[in-house]
């Protein structure tokens, strides 16, 4: 099976990449995140992806469009719904990516986090799946989590704090400034 496997991170990939060579598939990567903000952050994550690619000598396909502007700009009205617009941008790039390249399948690296909406991310990628013609490959890669990250910290890849977007950046030091009663 040839499969697109979309990677937020490189640290979430470890676990779906291993998992998936154990099923005999070896996945070519897709980078396409313009819900990462600020561009450093966005260049880190890119950067460890790079270079846990070149690594494992996994092809990867490179949508590099930090997107700052567009992303947010979309979620002007919408904020309530910004985890689904982030996962509809996402996966409709993927699964697009994967029909124009040939791929029997696409899945996500968004699939191990236990942070993630998962049953929204299934649904969002079934339903581009449908839309491009392409097949979802659907793991509950999440039981591999902690595994994963801590195999990403011994190999020396960029450890993020937050899930990507400006906003859970917030929330993240919002949370632990409340914790402190520092407000």
């Amino acid at each position: 099976m040839r499969l697109l496997l979309h990677a937020c991170c490189a640290p979430c990939s470890v676990s779906c990449v291993e998992s998936l060579k154990g099923e005999d598939i070896s996945p070519s990567l897709l980078w396409y995140n313009p819900n990462v903000h600020p561009f450093t952050e966005y260049e880190s994550r890119r950067g460890a992806l790079v270079a846990y690619a070149q690594g494992l000598g996994l092809p990867l396909i490179l949508r590099d469009d930090y997107g700052l502007r567009a992303f947010v700009a979309a979620l002007s009205a919408p904020y309530g719904d910004r985890c689904g617009h982030c996962y509809r941008l996402r996966m409709e790039e993927a699964a697009g990516a994967a029909a124009k390249g040939g791929f029997d399948a696409f899945s996500t690296t968004l699939l191990i986090s236990p942070y993630q909406d998962h049953e929204m991310i299934r649904e969002t990628a079934q339903m581009a799946a449908e839309r491009h013609g392409v097949g979802f490959l659907y793991r509950d890669f999440r039981p591999l989590f902690r595994e994963g990250q801590g195999r990403a910290r011994s190999m020396g890849l960029y450890m993020q704090k937050y899930c990507g977007c400006i906003f859970s950046e917030e929330e993240r030091y919002r949370k632990r400034i409340d914790s402190l009663g520092e407000r």
